[in-house]
């Protein structure tokens, strides 16, 4: 089995964030050295997701919306409708990376892609994910499994932000959240704005060419 093989599911509609999360679980736990590593693209439907050693303060206020604890890295995170998510299935000891290179390697496929539309984005060692001008749009959260890894990332293309507005977003009170049609529109306000599935066909690309790339060096 090489490094190289990654499957490439896009998922159509609001995928329901349990469904998922028990299919990773499964297929993580039943995979073997021969398993073919793949890559899932999706919306969820509204959805509060609570990491593993998440806190309950984070959760600001009662809300109607779904409470699912995962089991994930992070605090308290909100998925819903425009924003593209990126679960990475991979075999990490097949890939030669350890966890900090997939976190790192994660970034850098979002900067990479946020680079694409000009807008400048960048990483902080000490809270994982990405931001542009302190404001943050895209979210991580693994889980690793006898060296395979499970969940992966979110990224704010044209969501209601005002889901975050119940939760102190991965764990930071006042962190503001921002999505890429706003960026675009700021920045850059000539420019035409991507749809949802080429954002998504963008990232899967970039995913999949960073996946060919045994030992990929982290960049600090």
């Amino acid at each position: 089995m090489s490094q190289s093989d990654l499957i490439i599911h896009h998922f159509e509609g609001l995928i329901d964030y349990t469904t998922s999360f028990q299919a990773m679980k499964t297929l993580t736990e039943n995979r073997q050295e021969t398993t073919p590593d793949e890559l899932w693209l999706l919306q969820h439907q509204d959805v509060l997701t609570q990491g593993q050693a998440g806190k309950a303060e984070h959760i600001l206020h009662s809300t109607n919306l779904p409470i699912v604890q995962s089991d994930r890295g992070g605090q308290v995170t909100w998925h819903g409708q425009g924003q593209l998510i990126a679960y990475l299935l991979y075999d990490l000891n097949r890939l030669h990376w350890n966890v900090r290179q997939l976190v790192t390697n994660t970034e850098n496929a979002l900067i990479e892609l946020l680079h694409l539309y000009n807008i400048e984005a960048y990483a902080k060692k000490d809270a994982p994910g990405v931001y542009v001008n302190d404001a943050k749009i895209g979210s991580l959260g693994f889980k690793i499994r006898r060296g395979r890894s499970y969940h992966g990332l979110s990224l704010n293309i044209d969501c209601d932000l005002s889901g975050f507005t119940h939760i102190n977003p991965c764990g930071y009170s006042g962190l503001r959240m921002t999505r890429l049609v706003d960026e675009i529109r700021i920045q850059h306000p000539s420019k035409s704005i991507p749809t949802f599935d080429q954002v998504a066909e963008q990232l899967s690309k970039i995913l999949w060419h960073q996946h060919q790339s045994t030992n990929a060096p982290v960049k600090e």
